[in-house]
């Protein structure tokens, strides 16, 4: 696979002379390849909504028609694994609507063979639910960028009325947020409590959207896909429906970072954040990381500087929570005390939560993970109407 026209295609070359041939030739992204039959390439791409993901398979003849092999009624996200005869394949799909079903298939037909996880119990008692919407949606932000996002409104939700808002974000190249997958129990409960939940895809995540896209962010994280959301987020606000005086954002790992960024350099907009696990300082994250994407600090040190939320811990306004694991393998916790120290000595006050010998998914140890969601949802209720 190569990027080299603007999109991401795969390409047959010969091993004996080199010569390359296009297989996935047109303006779309494939977003990975599972297997190789005798005649056909299997992939997953979506060439007409970068919020899911289909499997195709392509003629490895290079006269390059792709055909779609995911049945229509499994909207949304699919993933395979595929068996090496292509003949059967495990199948997940989800969607807004639908936890995840596991099956195995077989190819190329697309018949079920046997469903192996439903999911039966979950499904069942989100019968008894009021549960609540979720759409999507797109906005052009003031540089003419168009932001896809995910918006859960409350159930029974009244378009006369105003309903805090919750940015969940992450921002960088590991993750979308805006996807055609379950939006899970926690957006669910906090729709419930009154909150409308939105989550938005900026530049430098791994949307279809071309290469243009995603490697826009070279050098620029923390600095331009800050922006996008903020930008964003304006946008949103001028929903009739949207309480401006209660923005809250929440994110985790590159979602903390965005969180911190957004909460320093956009105080006018966000009056209440929650940063889990989050990278203070990008000199200190792993190189095989942020060095993929921001280069060596030995040649442009001042990029990393820049995108680094603790350059701007000088400019916080609202009310800020932050919470790292002792134990965070991933984004060590000198993270947490080389903030903490620079917020103090701005002398800012915030608010801290320390989760002894956790790693960065802060699960481990009795009713953690209750805790945690806990302590979020608390500080969401107690700092928003």
């Amino acid at each position: 696979m190569t990027e080299t026209d603007g999109w991401r295609h795969v390409y047959k070359v010969n091993i004996e002379n080199g010569k390359k041939t296009l297989l996935t030739p047109g303006d779309y992204d494939v977003a990975s390849f599972y297997a190789v039959s005798d005649k056909d390439l299997f992939l997953s791409a979506s060439p007409d909504n970068p919020t899911q993901r289909y499997l195709y398979s392509v003629s490895l003849n290079g006269k390059g028609k792709l055909h779609k092999i995911t049945p229509s009624e499994y909207e949304g996200i699919n993933t395979y694994n595929i068996a090496p005869n292509g003949a059967y394949a495990i199948h997940n799909h989800t969607n807004i609507n639908s936890p995840k079903t596991t099956r195995l298939i077989s190819l190329p037909k697309h018949e079920t063979i046997i469903t192996l996880v439903a999911n039966k119990r979950l499904n069942d008692k989100l019968q008894t639910l009021t549960l609540p919407t979720t759409e999507f949606f797109t906005v052009t932000t003031s540089e003419g960028i168009d932001v896809d996002g995910r918006i859960t409104k409350p159930a029974n939700f009244d378009s006369t009325k105003k309903y805090p808002v919750v940015f969940n974000v992450y921002g960088e190249p590991w993750g979308q947020m805006a996807v055609d997958s379950w939006i899970g129990l926690y957006d669910i409960f906090l729709a419930q409590q009154g909150f409308v939940v939105i989550k938005m895809d900026n530049r430098g995540t791994p949307s279809l959207k071309g290469s243009e896209w995603r490697k826009s962010i070279y050098r620029k994280v923390g600095v331009i896909n800050t922006k996008d959301q903020a930008l964003a987020a304006k946008e949103v606000l001028k929903w009739d429906f949207i309480d401006t005086d209660n923005v809250a954002v929440w994110g985790w790992s590159g979602g903390g970072s965005m969180t911190l960024n957004l909460m320093f350099r956009y105080p006018d907009i966000y009056k209440t954040g929650i940063a889990v696990a989050a990278v203070a300082n990008q000199l200190f994250y792993d190189n095989v990381y942020q060095e993929r994407y921001m280069g060596l600090p030995q040649e442009n040190e001042e990029d990393f500087i820049e995108g680094s939320p603790v350059t701007y811990a000088k400019d916080l306004e609202g009310n800020l929570l932050v919470i790292h694991g002792t134990g965070d393998d991933n984004v060590h916790y000198q993270n947490m005390e080389f903030l903490i120290n620079e917020l103090i000595r701005q002398n800012k006050q915030f608010d801290i939560m320390v989760y002894p010998n956790r790693s960065h998914g802060i699960y481990e140890g009795a009713n953690t993970s209750r805790h945690l969601y806990t302590l979020i949802t608390n500080y969401l209720l107690e700092h928003n109407k």
